[in-house]
């Protein structure tokens, strides 16, 4: 169980011994913070130059609003962006440790500003986008009619969490006490994770309630509940913004039941795979260095999350202590992190092997066909990416 922050299985701090590299440097020097941004930005070397070898523009499509969690992708969005508030896009010079790469990146809200569509259909209706943010059960779930191939992970593991009053249920302490007893657990039609949850015995087919709106009046309504979250978002959001509820809630992660999907992977069309790969061999290194920074050091970027949103009326509000504190949920539960091979933004091969094989019966169930010659590595690809890249422990409080 978690209450606000705390977890069963916390990682303690980050592992120390793990360095930052930088186009093969080992090297965690801390750059010094500023809050002018350049009129002028110094140009990226060569080996980080992406003009002539990318798009001119990056599309990237996200989940959701823009929020900490995809904070990797806001790291690589240089000094003078513009917020498109009618197309739901941000768009600015695409930087690789703060250095021009030539070419410029526009971020895409998703949920509401796609309409609720799925990441993989905007893929394949918006010439415009080249990138989209998928996770890793929606990657396998799409892989016959909209397949796409994850490039790089944001996120080690997926945030996702069931969540509970701790003054209704104090004696829930994880998801399998849930499954024990009779309480409804309400999520939304799309997840897939409830699915795998009661394949596994661990909830039962009763349980399931799939009218989750991301609204919380329901909670508030009826405490005696579980129901779907985010660890980075909603434990915040019913304590210090639902002035209905107000309190702490507990919450167990769906990664500690065995759910051991990678979350929010960098994913291209897998008809583009070949067409894009010159530029996904500059590229990706670039994201999973952008990645290994923002865990290091996120309060600059967070500052860029949180003045977009707030340039934008439709968006949720997004504070910084909310950004902060999603960031810091990320990292301390081991979510925003390594490898357990020490490397940043990798795939571990047997892991997606047995993502896909736990899935693949579970979706056919659910009418979702899954083709039986796919392999893990083939929806999610090392192809591109850096293993020399590793995380740097957190910069120290000053």
């Amino acid at each position: 169980m978690v209450v606000m922050t705390q977890s069963r299985t916390r990682l303690v701090g980050v592992v120390g011994a793990l360095v930052a590299t930088t186009l093969g440097l080992s090297s965690c020097a801390y750059a010094e913070s500023t809050d002018a941004a350049p009129t002028d930005i110094e140009s990226a070397p060569d080996e980080e130059n992406l003009a002539g070898v990318c798009p001119e523009t990056v599309g990237v499509q996200l989940q959701w609003q823009p929020q900490s969690d995809m904070g990797g992708l806001f790291e690589l969005l240089g000094p003078g962006y513009t917020v498109d508030t009618e197309q739901k896009s941000i768009t600015g010079p695409l930087v690789a440790s703060g250095k021009d790469t030539g070419v410029d990146i526009t971020l895409k809200a998703g949920g509401p500003a796609i309409g609720f569509q799925s990441v993989t259909s905007q893929m394949y209706v918006d010439d415009s986008v080249m990138l989209g943010v998928v996770h890793g059960d929606q990657l396998i779930a799409a892989s016959t009619d909209q397949p796409v191939v994850g490039v790089t992970p944001l996120l080690t593991r997926s945030p996702a969490i069931l969540m509970w009053d701790p003054q209704t249920h104090p004696d829930w302490d994880s998801i399998a006490d849930i499954g024990e007893s009779a309480a409804t657990v309400v999520v939304s039609k799309d997840q897939i994770f409830p699915q795998w949850l009661v394949g596994k015995g661990i909830l039962q087919p009763g349980q399931i309630d799939t009218s989750y709106d991301s609204a919380p009046a329901r909670s508030v309504g009826d405490p005696s509940i579980a129901q779907q979250g985010f660890a980075n978002s909603e434990p915040y959001r019913y304590e210090h913004a639902v002035p209905t509820w107000g309190e702490p809630v507990a919450f167990d992660l769906v990664a500690n039941s065995g759910y051991d999907i990678y979350a929010s992977n960098v994913a291209v069309r897998a008809d583009r795979l070949e067409s894009h790969s010159a530029c996904l061999d500059k590229l990706v290194p670039i994201v999973q260095r952008a990645g290994a920074g923002f865990a290091d050091d996120p309060h600059a970027t967070n500052e860029k999350i949180v003045d977009i949103v707030a340039q934008d009326v439709s968006y949720n509000p997004y504070t910084m202590e909310q950004a902060e504190a999603g960031t810091d949920v990320l990292v301390d539960l081991g979510l925003l992190g390594h490898e357990d091979d020490g490397t940043f933004g990798t795939y571990d091969d047997a892991r997606t092997q047995r993502n896909l094989d736990e899935l693949r019966p579970i979706l056919t169930d659910g009418g979702n066909r899954v083709a039986p010659e796919l392999t893990g590595p083939d929806l999610f690809t090392n192809r591109f990416t850096d293993t020399t890249i590793t995380e740097c422990p957190r910069r120290p409080e000053p």
